[in-house]
């Protein structure tokens, strides 16, 4: 079946179909014009880049769901999310890269759109541009900072992030330690998670579950991109042309977006989209080198690392992609520092030295072990144990992704030391390193990073 349908579409784009199902389509986009009257514009590159931006537009949202998803106050009419999604021109990678809303900017010169008065340029924070000269000051202001010109311009609000995540059946999220939040109502347990529009709307919205902020927000609307990639691809909605019509005639009723975002585009990004997985898909944020660089009459801001961002942006217009795809025996990540977790480590089978191996090759990979392995009580383990206490079940899930095939156990009252117990089944262990967002080679991450495995 899965073949057919694939041929149908096949048959219909070929048949010029496709397009004549989504003709109609056009008509139901509010359109804006981001880029009248603009000169000294960047020079095209390859591929297609689209400023995505997200407001905290709620005119639409009803009084119970205000409610329920603390959705209430005044908006600012700026932008909560900024980012470049760049689809390769042999369209079969996205690069997604996050504008930090705080970030310090310049704006070139502009009309005010609320006064009408004439402004030099001067500085902001990148979200004010928004309500100080709407999409065309915006996008102007991200072409200066970045010299990556912009293809098209699509701006999403509440209603539409919402409706979107509904339409295709909500989108899974995993997290491996409670999400709480007091000003959205966001409430997640430690686990994996189907979320529908309200609490995916939370889900992204959510500054204050740590001490990051907007940094930790912004790595969680990456996750969250990336398994609604996944949903989008793995649900057969790309391959049914009745079914992209209908999902995207929903979706596209509450968004606004450049006159030249249509049909066309609509069924490129269809077909771009049929070749995706989550690893097609890559994310970073533009590195901050300044937290907290005070501008006056601006407030506190942050400034990006000029060199380390110049990289990201000429991948962009060079069309390629951000990162090299890490080899086989690459580390992986995980949420502790090895080198924060402590190990015991005991041989459960009748091989001599097994205890002795495993207890190196985890010190290799920079797990703080005790350095005395013993022999385990039973010497007919078969399958490897993690043994640990739940309280320290965050570092157990990353002991256990050095030694893949392993089993938890949860053992109250063990303590701080995790222990393992090599079982028959042992092989090797898989390098590990801890989770930098930040640094690394640009902080980037593939879509089958972050989402569920």
């Amino acid at each position: 079946m899965r073949t057919v349908t694939a041929l149908s579409v096949v048959v219909l784009a070929s048949a010029g179909i496709g397009h004549t199902l989504l003709s109609g389509l056009d008509d139901d986009i509010a359109r804006v014009d981001p880029f009248r009257d603009m000169k000294n514009r960047p020079r095209a590159g390859h591929g297609m880049n689209i400023l995505l931006v997200g407001t905290d537009g709620r005119d639409s949202v009803g009084k119970e769901e205000r409610e329920r998803y603390r959705l209430g106050g005044a908006p600012c009419h700026c932008t909560d999310t900024i980012m470049i999604v760049h689809i390769s021109e042999d369209r079969d990678r996205a690069s997604v890269v996050s504008l930090p809303r705080d970030s310090y900017a310049e704006t070139p010169p502009h009309t005010d759109r609320v006064s009408g008065k004439q402004h030099q340029g001067h500085p902001l924070k990148l979200n004010a541009a928004y309500a100080e000269g709407g999409p065309q000051l915006t996008v102007r202001t991200v072409e200066k900072m970045t010299r990556v010109k912009i293809d098209h311009y699509l701006e999403v609000d509440f209603t539409s992030f919402m409706k979107t995540v509904d339409v295709v059946g909500g989108v899974e999220i995993c997290t491996d330690q409670r999400l709480k939040d007091s000003q959205t109502g966001l409430d997640l347990p430690a686990g994996r998670h189907t979320l529908k529009g309200g609490e995916a709307l939370q889900y992204v919205r959510a500054r204050h579950v740590d001490g990051a902020s907007d940094l930790s927000r912004m790595r969680r609307q990456q996750q969250f991109l990336a398994a609604l990639v996944d949903r989008a691809t793995s649900s057969g909605i790309l391959l049914n042309p009745m079914r992209f019509r209908d999902v995207t005639r929903s979706v596209l009723g509450s968004v606004r977006a450049d006159e030249g975002f249509g049909t066309g585009e609509l069924l490129d990004l269809g077909r771009a989209m049929r070749n995706f997985s989550p690893s097609s898909s890559e994310f970073t944020t533009v590195p901050v080198a300044t937290m907290g660089y005070a501008v006056k009459g601006v407030g506190s801001t942050l400034k990006w690392d000029t060199d380390k961002a110049e990289h990201i942006f000429d991948a962009l217009r060079r069309d390629q992609p951000l990162s090299t795809r890490p080899a086989p025996d690459a580390a992986r990540r995980v949420p502790v520092d090895p080198r924060q977790i402590r190990v015991q480590v005991e041989n459960g089978t009748r091989t001599p030295g097994l205890g002795r191996r495993v207890d190196a090759a985890l010190a290799a990979t920079g797990f703080a072990t005790t350095k005395a392995p013993a022999n385990a009580d039973r010497q007919d383990v078969r399958r490897t144990v993690v043994a640990y206490d739940p309280r320290w079940d965050r570092s157990a899930k990353s002991l256990a992704t050095a030694l893949p095939g392993s089993e938890l156990r949860a053992v109250k009252g063990q303590g701080a030391t995790l222990k393992v117990i090599a079982g028959t089944d042992f092989e090797k262990v898989q390098k590990v390193r801890a989770q930098d967002p930040g640094q690394g080679e640009l902080g980037v991450v593939r879509g089958d990073e972050v989402s569920c495995s």
